[in-house]
């Protein structure tokens, strides 16, 4: 009997022991999770320009001071206006006009100062050739950025007498400064739209 009586005191101390040994696992507590790291979003590249998205430029001048004949300076701002619309017109170049005189050595000065800017030289003079004494040529002189090389050259005239694409055919009405003025600027415009073909630049006039 003590035997059995001994044998179930340990029996009963095992299974405490157990069931302490349970409950104490039961209060442990696991370590938190470590946080989870929140991405940061990376900035979106610019992207860049290739070359062939670079911008054109043309720079337009006037020599107003070089000339065989006195010319009003309205004449001159008559063929910049036009040469620079036809120049935007037909193209997607930034076109920019000189405010103030522009000599040939100054436009060669500013070519060879440019990455990627054309420089237009303008000049009028008398058309000695032509029908009437007050009849004028408009001559123009391209030079490309950096090395101010002559990239085309040309001339426009105020009369339909002369063949090819160079002439003028003025309007109707011949009374005063205004048609002198507008046939100046249509000039201009034969400039610019020949410049554009020699550049390979040329782009049909919206109607």
């Amino acid at each position: 009997m003590r035997h059995r009586h001994f044998a179930a005191t340990l029996i009963i101390v095992l299974c405490a022991l157990s069931v302490q040994a349970q409950s104490g696992r039961r209060r442990t507590t696991p370590p938190p999770a470590a946080p989870v790291p929140t991405p940061t979003p990376e900035p979106t590249p610019t992207p860049r320009k290739t070359d062939n998205e670079d911008e054109l430029v043309f720079l337009l001048g006037a020599d107003r001071y070089n000339s065989n004949v006195n010319i009003p300076f309205s004449y001159y701002d008559a063929v910049l206006n036009g040469c620079a619309e036809r120049l935007r017109a037909g193209s997607s170049a930034c076109v920019d006009v000189a405010g103030k005189d522009l000599s040939r050595g100054d436009a060669i000065k500013r070519a060879k100062s440019e990455t990627k800017s054309y420089v237009i030289y303008l000049t009028l003079n008398a058309d000695t050739m032509g029908r009437r004494a007050d009849e004028l040529i408009l001559e123009y002189i391209v030079f490309a950025p950096v090395t101010a090389k002559i990239v085309t050259s040309g001339k426009s005239y105020m009369t339909g007498r002369r063949a090819g694409p160079v002439v003028i055919q003025p309007p109707n009405t011949r009374n005063g400064a205004l048609y002198r003025e507008e046939t100046l600027r249509i000039m201009g415009e034969d400039a610019g739209e020949r410049i554009l073909k020699a550049l390979h630049l040329n782009m049909p006039l919206p109607k």
